[in-house]
């Protein structure tokens, strides 16, 4: 059960890309969404992530306020607004599922989908 990430490309420091988290055969509806991403040489690391009931938003120091996470369960997708995007966002985002946005840095994804490379350059 991978989820598949979309949307990524190259942008402008300050531009704008929407992120599209889609799975083939499941619903995400019953699942915590998170997003992660990984930067060259470094650890992959969560980012931002949305509660089965959408109560629960949380995001990292590093984005907030200026990436923002929502669902669209008619399309089966979750998507993360990034706005203001910064050279340290460049990485390749993925997504994952699971039951909680708790400890979403621990969370154990036994195999991940195909993640989208973002790329903030001038």
């Amino acid at each position: 059960f991978q989820l598949q990430a979309s949307g990524g490309g190259l942008v402008q420091p300050g531009g704008s890309l929407r992120l599209s988290c889609t799975a083939a055969g499941f619903s995400l509806d019953h699942y915590a969404i998170g997003w992660f991403r990984q930067k060259p040489g470094k650890e992959r690391e969560g980012i931002s992530c949305i509660s089965a009931s959408e109560l629960t938003k949380t995001y990292a120091d590093s984005v907030k306020g200026r990436f923002s996470i929502s669902r669209d369960k008619a399309e089966n997708t979750v998507t993360l607004q990034m706005d203001n995007l910064e050279f340290e966002d460049t990485a390749i985002y993925y997504c994952a599922k699971d039951y909680s946005c708790r400890e979403l840095d621990r969370w154990y994804i036994p195999s991940w989908g195909q993640g989208t490379q973002v790329t903030v350059s001038s």
